[in-house]
């Protein structure tokens, strides 16, 4: 499909009784955030305990794997790769012997400088056994001339460029931290009132309405920059860097990737998606029968756009909740059959009928062309398509799966009417960059990195080129690469 995949989801849990089982039922609620590969490490507090495979959470850990997982501690990654292959030795949590004891760590974001760090460790004698930019966070914490392992932690992550959310785990230590600049979400919650074994629980999660499913209530968001370390003494804190920089979220969060019931970068993401839509609505309106949403990521903002429009909306396209990712192709091919396997039209909301596409956002254009000529099969009398984003014109080198410039539609075709002709609209219409905040919102465009829109990268992105951001050189090095 055409959409960006999901990046990578993290939970961890502190201080509970079968901590593994709570981590299986918070990942579940994750599972949108990445579905090649998943795993679990757990400790009782004399070793740790590793479960990881290939598929969703569901389909990998049976009763018998989750029983192998003892311990009152855990923490446990869905993954869609964006550095390294989707293969079973890139799956997370990923574990290592150190210098300061054995570490699992669970890794959502895109490490920038890994290569670099990676190239200057191999040299000395060091062995890697996964192609996944992670791993290199525990050689640097193994590396670090701290004894302390707050403190190794702490110098590991002050040279790590780039974007991450991380839970780090011992046998007796539960580490959550978030790069300088925030790029990825990370919630902390509780489920009682006391940490210890018996009564309270600390827990972390990518997305913090994951804490539902344990009866946990959201405390807050760790910051960006901000490490939290859970011990049975406590909780502390602690900065990764003397001085933060400029934060800078990722946008792509509030407009696709988290679920619409969580809220993250302190703001709402339902409400932020809902006026969206009518801010889109007031920008490029249109006459029409009926606003039909392509499900499910443009369904919050089609209701904007029909509460400010009032055009009502018609869930002109019924998504099928059933198709598994793979599925047997008929021998004598269907054409877009895969388009078809997951999107039902509804005839009568259809056909003689003038339609608005809403959805959240275009990267490669080619899921939505096939989407329009299967409307187009039931004869509407015309058919318009309105993106509550801006064009996605730059790659994302922070953990998102769009690292080429040539797959993007919007750097392809420049202008919307040759973006209108590649999809087979009437006539398209994006959200402009400076319409994603206004002074009406919680957050502000100032707190938020949206490089993919407007090529305003945050971070050095070093190891791709020393002289700027050469077309030639992204290409080269993402051509066959995808993060963490």
């Amino acid at each position: 499909m055409d959409k960006p995949k999901e990046e990578c989801g993290i939970f961890g849990i502190y201080g509970i009784s079968e901590a593994a089982n709570y981590v299986y039922l918070g990942l579940n609620f994750l599972q949108h955030r990445g579905q090649e590969s998943c795993g679990i490490v757990s400790t009782e507090g004399i070793s740790l305990y590793k479960q990881v495979g290939v598929g969703k959470i569901s389909e990998f850990l049976d009763d018998e794997k989750l029983n192998y997982l003892k311990g009152y501690r855990a923490i446990g990654h869905v993954r869609y790769s964006t550095t390294g292959s989707p293969t079973l030795v890139n799956a997370q949590p990923i574990t290592g012997s150190t210098s300061k004891g054995a570490v699992a760590i669970a890794h959502n974001g895109n490490i920038t400088n890994a290569n670099l760090i990676r190239n200057e460790l191999i040299k000395q004698g060091k062995v890697f056994h996964s192609t996944s930019d992670s791993e290199v966070v525990i050689h640097l914490i193994s590396e670090s001339p701290c004894e302390d392992l707050v403190e190794g932690v702490k110098w590991a992550l002050s040279r790590l460029e780039g974007s991450f959310a991380l839970l780090i785990m011992t046998k007796d230590t539960l580490i959550a931290a978030r790069d300088p600049m925030g790029f990825r979400p990370l919630s902390m919650g509780k489920v009682g009132d006391t940490i210890g074994d018996i009564g309270g629980t600390i827990a972390f999660s990518s997305e913090d309405s994951a804490f539902s499913i344990i009866e946990a209530k959201k405390l807050r968001e760790v910051e960006p920059n901000e490490m939290i370390i859970v011990t049975e003494s406590g909780i502390t804190t602690d900065q990764i860097l003397p001085i933060k920089p400029k934060t800078n979220q990722c946008v792509f969060e509030l407009i696709y990737f988290a679920k619409p019931s969580s809220n993250l970068f302190h703001t709402s993401v339902y409400e932020y998606r809902l006026e969206i839509g009518r801010k889109l609505a007031r920008a490029h309106p249109v006459d029409a029968d009926y606003i039909v949403p392509v499900p499910d990521s443009g369904m919050v903002s089609a209701i904007g756009y029909s509460m400010e429009s009032g055009i009502p909306l018609g869930l002109g396209l019924i998504r099928s909740h059933f198709i598994g990712r793979t599925f047997i192709e008929p021998s004598q091919k269907i054409r877009d059959f895969g388009v078809k396997m997951k999107f039902i039209p509804v005839p009568e909301l259809i056909t003689g009928k003038r339609i608005i596409l809403i959805d959240d956002s275009v990267v490669r254009g080619t899921t939505s062309k096939k989407i329009v000529k299967l409307i187009r099969n039931y004869l509407p009398t015309e058919v318009h398509m309105r993106v509550a984003s801006p064009p996605v014109r730059f790659p994302c080198f922070y953990g998102i799966d769009f690292s080429t410039y040539e797959e993007l539609l919007a750097n392809k075709h420049h202008t919307m009417n040759e973006i209108a002709a590649f999809i087979g609209v009437e006539t398209i219409g994006y959200l402009d960059t400076d319409l994603l905040f206004t002074e009406n919102d919680s957050a502000s465009m100032g707190d938020f990195c949206a490089a993919c829109f407007d090529g305003k990268y945050p971070s050095p992105l070093n190891q791709f080129s020393k002289d700027g951001f050469e077309q030639e050189i992204k290409q080269k090095y993402f051509g066959n690469r995808r993060g963490s």
